[in-house]
């Protein structure tokens, strides 16, 4: 889901990292009301970017990683998510691709806007985590991903084929296919310890059946 440096115009960075900016300290307002979210952002943005570093290859015109998305969403919650996407992506630009430093806008709101989306709609209903609820949930939130990539590439300088696209999007069905394995079993586990006061103070398992 990564934007390669070159790609943007200067302006259309500035305006990314802007509405980046205004999206995390909207959802930011939160962490001074529940103090446990602050830790429940850092362990989103550990977790996320082990999972981004676990995996990832050029596919097309972006890159395919595995964002582990809906664990980190149904365990620690919709803004330590959102948060730790922005947090995990600066950490990623700073200790291994400082290059995507310059598109950390972009990039952030390429993972979170799809989530805001999500969570909004059908993420709020959702209690039940059944296989098809979570495959429901990835299919969305990863078709709006690779939306988001294609309009930075519709805004892009260099012009990107349609079947480029089409390539890096038609990736993510393996992803859709994996990761509801990775969030069954980890809300699972999760939900056999939830009794225990570390567990309920890190995670966010309120209403997940």
């Amino acid at each position: 889901m990564h934007i390669e440096p070159g790609m943007l115009a200067q302006a259309k960075i500035l305006f990314a990292s802007v509405s980046a900016s205004g999206v995390l300290a909207a959802h930011a307002i939160g962490l001074f009301r529940q103090p446990a979210l602050i830790l429940r952002t850092v362990l989103a943005a550990v977790f996320f970017s082990l999972c981004m570093q676990s995996f990832h290859v050029p596919i097309g015109p972006s890159e395919l990683h595995f964002v582990g998305a809906m664990p980190i969403y149904l365990t620690l919650g919709f803004v330590p998510t959102v948060l730790g996407f922005g947090l995990g992506l600066l950490v990623q630009g700073l200790l291994f691709e400082p290059a995507d430093l310059l598109h950390l806008g972009v990039n952030t709101l390429s993972l979170a806007v799809p989530l805001m989306v999500l969570h909004h709609t059908v993420g709020k209903r959702i209690r039940t985590l059944s296989v098809a609820n979570i495959l429901k949930l990835d299919a969305i939130y990863y078709s709006g991903v690779t939306v988001m990539v294609g309009f930075w590439l519709m805004l892009g300088e260099v012009a990107t084929p349609l079947a480029a696209w089409g390539t890096f999007a038609a990736s993510y069905l393996a992803i859709v296919a994996i990761e509801p394995l990775l969030t069954m079993a980890t809300v699972r586990l999760l939900q056999r310890h939830a009794d225990r006061p570390a567990i309920r103070l890190c995670f966010d398992l309120a209403g997940r059946a």
